[in-house]
């Protein structure tokens, strides 16, 4: 089966500054796979990299088995169409009301006239477990909750197959990310999705995760939850058997 993201050899430099030497990693169809990484490894160097959004100094990129280097402004628009994305912060736009917000995908790239666009928006907000009355308010309006919730909406907006989530439970309290974890999990399910997911929360991680990608010294090592947490690499047994793993343990009970 062919590989739904697939990174060949990639390397990105920032001047004299190297942050990947030689990543590699492979995206099953179906499953959730998390990248964690030390601050300043390049997660979201990596991610943009993905999304055809900053061109590599080596490596290829593939979706879907399609090499984004190769393909041509059109080409690239239209994959680009294939995959939703939600960024740490929301990247709302204040001007906009939340319904305005997640019709923007299907603006740019559906032919409907506004009532069925309304309609579409709509229950994309009911997908993601907002109310009706939601779609009125403005972001600057909503519970850092709610944001996470209208931008997985818009990152939903085309029916992808594919989703990349950029840090989706930062910022909210336990019982809200465990909620959108949860969210998560069911729409994986229910709409087919394949999901790549920055984050450091390892309480998502567990939940959520059927293996990682940790970026460590420019490269990037991959194995199932159960054998990366066995990984002797410093930085991967400090962050997964570190002080906050135990934590974590003593306040789940195990």
């Amino acid at each position: 089966m062919a590989a739904v993201v697939e990174v060949r050899g990639l390397v990105n430099r920032f001047g004299r500054q190297s942050v990947h030497q030689n990543v590699n990693l492979q995206v099953q169809e179906g499953e959730v796979f998390g990248i964690v990484g030390g601050s300043g490894s390049g997660k979201s160097v990596l991610l943009r990299s993905i999304l055809g959004l900053q061109k590599p100094r080596a490596g290829t990129v593939l979706l879907a088995g399609r090499e984004l280097g190769t393909l041509t402004p059109a080409e690239l628009r239209h994959v680009k169409a294939e995959y939703g994305v939600t960024f740490q912060h929301g990247a709302l736009f204040s001007s906009l009301t939340v319904l305005q917000n997640v019709q923007l995908p299907m603006i740019e790239y559906l032919h409907f006239d506004a009532r069925w666009l309304d309609e579409l928006a709509m229950l994309k907000l009911r997908l993601v477990g907002l109310e009706p009355e939601a779609a009125h308010k403005y972001p600057a309006q909503l519970s850092g909750g709610m944001i996470k919730r209208v931008a997985l909406a818009r990152a939903l907006a085309l029916d992808p197959r594919l989703l990349f989530l950029d840090e989706p439970t930062s910022g909210l309290d336990p019982i809200s990310a465990a909620a959108f974890d949860e969210l998560l999990l069911y729409l994986q399910g229910e709409l087919n999705l394949t999901v790549v997911m920055i984050t450091h929360d390892l309480d998502t991680i567990f939940r959520t995760c059927t293996r990682v990608g940790v970026l460590v010294e420019g490269r990037m090592i991959c194995d199932t939850l159960e054998g990366i947490v066995q990984n002797t690499q410093p930085w991967i047994h400090a962050y997964f058997q570190g002080e906050r793993a135990r934590q974590r343990g003593t306040q789940h009970g195990t």
